[in-house]
């Protein structure tokens, strides 16, 4: 509330694992390792690290007090404005380039400029996001960086998916992962800190699998949660519908991911040398994502409505055909479908076209019959 004194710590939701090992890294003076903070999209990777950057800051004398959220460094460490910070992204070196100029070389030059001396703290905090989504190339730049550290910088490394960073990245890194928190505390969260009623925080916890940053999306973005209930809606009126209409809708979904969807930065993954535009097989691939992250969701809900708990299925708001369908196709073809699409969604992180991804999870779909007209 306002006019109270804000409390040390970290504030980022659960992650008490990695808030002991970043803890331990500061008290024993090992941060001359670089720090990887990873887990899936909508973890809350971007909280943790600004409880890291204010524990890197802070100003307190005792080390165990640290972050104290009070002092200079703690606020300018979570507003990312610390004189000592440097951030950058594959996105950023695109942007910066210049004319001619390739994304490895901007990056390389990045590097170099960051590796300046800092100017009021002890180290300089090199922040890169993003970094799994850096290239081979680029990423070599990197590591020739991370092979000499020094003692007055560290380098915290953000990724969604580690194993797309080099081995020898990861090998140098201190891994720090970010992931689902108990249900519990994510529902009393909401209801405290976003003041939701707890029917609808239990909703919102399920439905974001308990990652912190997805639900609170939810909350902060109303019609990511519309668009997300629009698109188990046609799933589910696609499991009584034939070929020709499971292809068009693919099509209608991927427009309608790519639209509501928050706009996505370029990848210079698909761009070896860094110098040609983003792909539209990129930009779809990651609308595809997000169609399999709610298409596995109201699968799971089928399946568990399927062996007679509905009540465990947040889906099961979406209308009264829900049970009846679940109970229509049975766990066997729904488990099958959730092994399916667990499948495709590494695919499409393997860089699969994403409408043919799509299109032979729809043949997988399981098809049923249309209900027939009440006899007169």
């Amino acid at each position: 509330m306002i006019g109270e004194t804000p409390t040390a710590g970290f504030q980022a939701l659960g992650q008490g694992t990695a808030q002991r090992m970043a803890r331990q890294a500061v008290e024993r003076g090992q941060l001359g390792r670089t720090l990887l903070v990873h887990g899936p999209a909508g973890a809350g990777k971007d909280a943790f690290v600004d409880d890291l950057l204010a524990l890197l800051f802070c100003d307190a004398a005792e080390l165990p007090g640290r972050p104290c959220n009070r002092c200079r460094g703690c606020r300018d460490g979570r507003a990312r404005t610390h004189p000592d910070l440097v951030v950058g992204s594959p996105e950023l070196w695109r942007e910066a380039r210049s004319t001619g100029e390739s994304i490895v070389a901007a990056a390389r030059r990045w590097l170099l400029e960051a590796a300046g001396a800092p100017v009021v703290a002890d180290r300089r905090v090199v922040l890169i996001l993003g970094a799994d989504r850096a290239n081979e190339q680029t990423q070599n730049v990197l590591l020739k960086v991370l092979e000499e550290p020094t003692d007055r910088h560290t380098f915290v490394l953000v990724a969604d998916e580690p194993q797309r960073l080099l081995p020898t990245i990861r090998s140098r890194s201190r891994p720090l992962r970010i992931g689902p928190v108990p249900r519990a505390e994510l529902v009393a969260h909401l209801m405290d800190r976003m003041r939701l009623p707890e029917d609808l925080a239990d909703v919102l916890a399920q439905l974001s699998g308990g990652l912190a940053g997805t639900a609170v999306g939810f909350v902060e973005q109303p019609a990511r949660l519309d668009w997300r209930r629009r698109v188990e809606k046609e799933l589910l009126a696609l499991l009584e519908r034939g070929r020709a209409d499971r292809f068009a809708g693919v099509r209608d979904l991927l427009d309608e991911a790519g639209r509501v969807a928050s706009p996505s930065s370029p990848t210079d993954a698909d761009d070896a040398d860094g110098d040609g535009p983003r792909t539209p097989a990129s930009a779809q691939r990651e609308a595809a994502v997000l169609i399999v992250d709610a298409w596995l969701a109201v699968t799971r809900d089928l399946l568990v409505a399927s062996v007679g708990r509905a009540e465990l299925a947040p889906s099961r708001e979406l209308g009264p055909e829900f049970e009846r369908l679940a109970g229509r196709i049975g766990p066997g073809p729904l488990h099958e479908m959730v092994r399916f699409l667990e499948r495709i969604h590494e695919a499409l992180r393997q860089n699969a076209a994403p409408r043919l991804a799509l299109e032979a999870a729809m043949l997988t779909w399981p098809m049923l019959p249309p209900p027939q007209p009440a006899a007169r």
